[in-house]
């Protein structure tokens, strides 16, 4: 009897031994893949929303790859067919088109990898939405001009706007600003140029618009490479222009031209905060955890008398 309880307990050592000497042997839990699609890699906003979404990443032990489609629409949804056949658990895109884009959205849906879109508004099968209101703020910068008009041209301004027509969130930012300056009904929007989202192209359509309109009062910039563009076209023109600037995005020469009294307002984004987000939103439905549908990221209007804050970040 005895030797049978000694049997016992050496069994009964011997299993507990094995699941403690088991437990060090745990496999470890396989690294978060994460994509992220870029429409470029030259605006500024873009790249600190790169480091935004890199900063956020590494701190939830994820693995970042970052695709940069040039401005090319057919690139991303090519780039996300890839990220799918690489079994990456989620993808965030910037879509350009945001038609064109569904369908390789819905692609990576039906493949159980979920997509959160950023900065542009995609109405299709992606499990989140980051960015701000594009026609709500473009409205607010549209009224702002209005009263620019009442206060200074009697209520009648030549405007001018320079957009980037492939852009998807930049045709919203201008329907926005047009029905925001309607609240001054005798300006009027007198022409459009697409900058297409490149600087060069963008100052390039500036120098054109100011040149063939110079009664223009008003001009307004879709975006960074637009904003920059008008600034650097101003600049080069020499003198006093005669109109003021409205436009998206700070960047060294956009604080110059708020210097100098040429713009007016900017509204300024975060583009490391949107990037920030989208990962953390990704992160949470890797995990199974609920995420807004919607996620909203504030901006700043920056004027002459609060750009001393964002200095800092442009020198």
């Amino acid at each position: 009897m005895i030797a049978k309880k000694r049997f016992r307990l050496r069994v009964l050592v011997g299993l507990v031994s094995f699941g403690l000497l088991g437990c060090g042997f745990a496999v470890a839990a396989p690294v978060p893949k994460l994509a992220l699609v870029q429409i470029n890699q030259e605006a500024l906003f873009f790249t600190q929303m790169n480091a935004g979404a890199q900063a956020a990443a590494k701190a939830a032990g994820a693995q970042l790859s970052i695709y940069n489609a040039n401005n090319d629409p057919s690139a991303q949804a090519n780039a996300i067919e890839t990220y799918i056949q690489q079994k990456v658990d989620a993808i965030l895109v910037v879509a350009i088109d945001v038609n064109g884009i569904k369908p390789a959205i819905a692609e990576a849906k039906k493949a159980g990898i979920p997509v959160i879109t950023i900065d542009s508004i995609v109405q299709g099968d992606n499990a989140v939405q980051v960015g701000v209101d594009n026609k709500k703020v473009s409205e607010s910068i549209g009224k702002l001009s209005a009263d620019y008009a009442s206060k200074n041209l009697h209520g009648h301004a030549q405007v001018g706007v320079v957009g980037a027509l492939n852009s998807y969130i930049q045709n919203v930012r201008a329907d926005g600003f047009k029905a925001g300056l309607a609240a001054a009904p005798g300006s009027r929007i007198v022409a459009t140029v697409d900058g297409q989202n490149v600087q060069d192209q963008a100052q390039s359509a500036s120098e054109s618009l100011i040149t063939a309109h110079p009664d223009l009062q008003i001009v307004y910039a879709t975006g960074e490479p637009a904003l920059i563009g008008v600034v650097a076209a101003s600049m080069a023109q020499g003198g006093t222009p005669p109109y003021k600037v409205m436009g998206w995005d700070l960047s060294s020469q956009a604080i110059a031209g708020l210097d100098s009294g040429l713009v007016l307002a900017v509204v300024q984004q975060s583009g490391m905060g949107e990037g920030t987000a989208a990962v953390q939103a990704a992160m949470k439905l890797i995990a199974h955890q609920a995420v807004p549908k919607n996620v909203s990221v504030p901006v700043t209007i920056v004027t002459k008398a609060n750009v001393d804050q964002f200095r800092a970040q442009f020198k």
